[in-house]
């Protein structure tokens, strides 16, 4: 993929979700429906993330191929309480990457990688203080990725998903 550049953009109008589906159902176990998609896109059009590969000599408004896609959600919630350290009310915000998939071609780029670091920005940005995931127990490259930005195993979730494949939750303290 030499002679093309990457373009990542935020989610924008129902034209960019048709090539970020396709994306999921091929690299994802679980099968999601068109309405959790716009779930999430409508509610976090900015934690939508896309990743567009162009050929170098197209202008930027032309988007190319979908490479890559991020879609994460950012919903309150309440930090257990810590004698003199938070106080119980406090009101804190709870990042949460639901899906990301990088076509087979620009894997081993570091798509991957940027789209998490983008989304993990605008997720502080947002005034998250975690973001948690999960990842299937045999997906070693996916937890590699998440190592490597930080992520810590918090627990396995025995028959996590539909095929009956465990996943541990993952969790990073921004």
């Amino acid at each position: 993929m030499a002679d093309k550049k990457i373009v990542y953009t935020t989610y924008q109008r129902e034209s960019d979700l048709a090539p970020a589906i396709k994306l999921i159902d091929q690299d994802l176990s679980e099968p999601y429906s068109i309405y959790t998609y716009r779930y999430f896109v409508h509610q976090w059009p900015e934690l939508c993330i896309l990743a567009h590969a162009q050929n170098k000599d197209n202008n930027e408004e032309e988007k190319g191929e979908c490479a890559g896609v991020v879609i994460c959600r950012l919903e309150p919630h309440r930090r257990r309480y810590c004698e003199g350290f938070f106080e119980d009310s406090a009101e804190l915000n709870r990042g949460y990457i639901a899906m990301i998939a990088v076509g087979k071609p620009f894997r081993k780029q570091g798509v991957g990688s940027e789209l998490v670091r983008r989304a993990l920005d605008r997720m502080r940005e947002m005034g998250a203080d975690e973001v948690i995931l999960e990842a299937e127990v045999g997906n070693a490259a996916a937890l590699a990725l998440y190592q490597r930005l930080g992520f810590v195993r918090e627990k396995r979730l025995y028959r996590y998903y539909l095929g009956g494949m465990d996943a541990f939750r993952l969790k990073l303290w921004l």
